[in-house]
């Protein structure tokens, strides 16, 4: 890992992250434009928030399966609107087996056609649904300006589909899929996110409506970070999705479709990084605890890491590294594991051993203020909860960050000011003609409607005509 220091946050932020994604060996470039190789660090990460998103699915009853990566071309065309939002950035297959092909194939990217398609053939009767499936996979959308986890060609993710035989029971699972969304992101990566509403310019192509989670980077800037949308039954009736009902009666279904990608783990980096480089929620974390072991002599050496194997096999509960390695001084492994992101250092050296002691370096407080020394009695809950500690530590502090840059403007000009570096939190009338002059004048755009709306209403801060909705505009990724 190189050593170099990294671009401050403050000044270079883009260029701070790129390093830190190629530094802490998360990713690299691949030989492709616009495609990335995750490496097993980062794949770790995304394993973690694997785990984390694949539970809360299975408990709210969903299933895992597997759908191709090729579609038919007029698949897509069958429904307008979705088409139309995705054919700028469709791969498409026009040869293979050296052949020109009959139809050319999509390589897909989302997979609402060919899951529809298969549920046409599944879904008979209404005792047939509802239907509940997720699959992990890849997609590609040809993006033409790209950055490593946040936009790539190639990316990973989960896409939830589902169809019911109401329109209430598909609207419960949309929210009920953002609502699974935000407690992940909340609890378990420590990013305060605000659930609401896309604007209809904002949302999925082809959906009713379309629900986000977004989330505030170091700069300021938004990233939408889950997606959640009520398809009604457009699909289904693009795609003859029909079943009988309980009165015998031929009906359209009603689908949902949900998904979350490897870009939430750019905003993991891009919330709680610093200067040093990561800071990981200790609940994701590939490593949750590093040990460093010190010594200077041979004896030295044999009574530390008498002490070292010991503690590491009491706190074999944890994702935890002995760094054992000689060829390079504890300065050094400090800064590497520092841009790692790894949550607790434990270092213990010859007068630990003497003291029955270790010490403690919190990586969301480095230097003096992150270490203190703590006996080695009792160090599993003592370790569990400086690990409590930090998780919680983070999403407040990347929760303060948000509040203390989202404004709520008075006038027109003053929101053109703060979304320069911040968020505003405005009256909206919900007319795309103010939304696309907001855009017009400060590149910032609609993130979404929260769901918490306040009471009564207020005046459009574009136009000054009633309003009954309030949106939060920024720049986003």
């Amino acid at each position: 890992m190189s050593t170099d220091k990294l671009p401050s946050r403050s000044e270079h932020f883009s260029e701070w992250y790129n390093q830190v994604v190629l530094k802490a060996e998360l990713a690299d470039y691949a030989p492709v434009r616009g495609c990335m190789v995750v490496r097993p660090y980062g794949w770790a990460l995304w394993e973690n928030i694997q785990k984390g998103l694949d539970r809360r699915f299975k408990e709210t009853g969903h299933e895992n399966a597997a759908f191709p990566l090729f579609i038919p071309m007029h698949f897509l065309e069958k429904e307008k609107e979705h088409v139309e939002g995705f054919s700028p950035e469709l791969a498409v297959v026009t040869v293979g087996g050296g052949e020109v092909l009959e139809e050319p194939l999509v390589v897909r990217p989302t997979s609402e056609t060919i899951i529809g398609y298969m549920y046409a053939k599944w879904i008979k009767s209404y005792r047939d649904l509802p239907i509940l499936i997720n699959q992990w996979g890849n997609v590609v959308r040809w993006e033409m300006r790209t950055k490593l986890f946040l936009r790539t060609l190639e990316f990973y993710w989960q896409e939830g589909h589902t169809a019911h035989a109401t329109s209430a029971e598909a609207k419960q699972e949309t929210l009920q899929m953002l609502d699974v969304y935000s407690d992940f992101a909340i609890n378990d990566a420590a990013v305060p996110v605000i659930p609401g509403l896309k604007s209809e310019r904002e949302k999925f192509a082809g959906a009713v409506r379309s629900y986000t989670i977004e989330g505030m980077m170091g700069d300021t800037r938004a990233l939408q970070s889950g997606t959640s949308h009520f398809l009604g039954q457009n699909f289904a009736k693009a795609f003859d999705i029909q079943f009988l009902d309980s009165n015998n009666e031929l009906q359209y279904a009603w689908t949902t479709s949900w998904g979350l990608s490897t870009r939430f783990i750019g905003a993991i980096l891009m919330t709680h990084g610093d200067d040093q480089g990561l800071i990981l929620p200790p609940k994701l974390a590939p490593i949750q605890v590093v040990l460093v072991p010190i010594f200077k002599s041979e004896d030295e050496k044999t009574k530390v890491m008498s002490v070292v194997e010991g503690v590491k096999d009491e706190l074999k509960d944890f994702r935890l590294h002995v760094d054992d390695r000689t060829e390079v001084t504890p300065g050094f492994k400090f800064n590497d594991w520092e841009m790692r992101g790894v949550p607790l250092r434990i270092e213990i050296g010859p007068r630990d051993v003497e003291k029955n002691s270790v010490a403690f370096a919190r990586r969301d407080k480095p230097g003096r203020e992150g270490k203190t020394f703590v006996s080695q009695d009792q160090l599993t809950a003592q370790v569990a909860e400086m690990l409590e500690r930090i998780q919680a530590s983070l999403y407040d502090r990347a929760l303060a960050f948000r509040e203390s840059n989202t404004h709520n403007p008075k006038d027109y000009d003053e929101l053109r000011e703060v979304v320069k570096s911040g968020w505003a939190y405005s009256w909206w009338c919900g007319d795309e003609a103010c939304e696309q002059q907001v855009k017009d004048d400060t590149k910032a755009t609609t993130r979404c409607m929260p769901l918490d709306q306040p009471q009564g209403e207020g005046t459009c801060i574009v136009c000054n005509r009633p309003a009954m909705k309030k949106i939060y505009f920024a720049r986003a990724y």
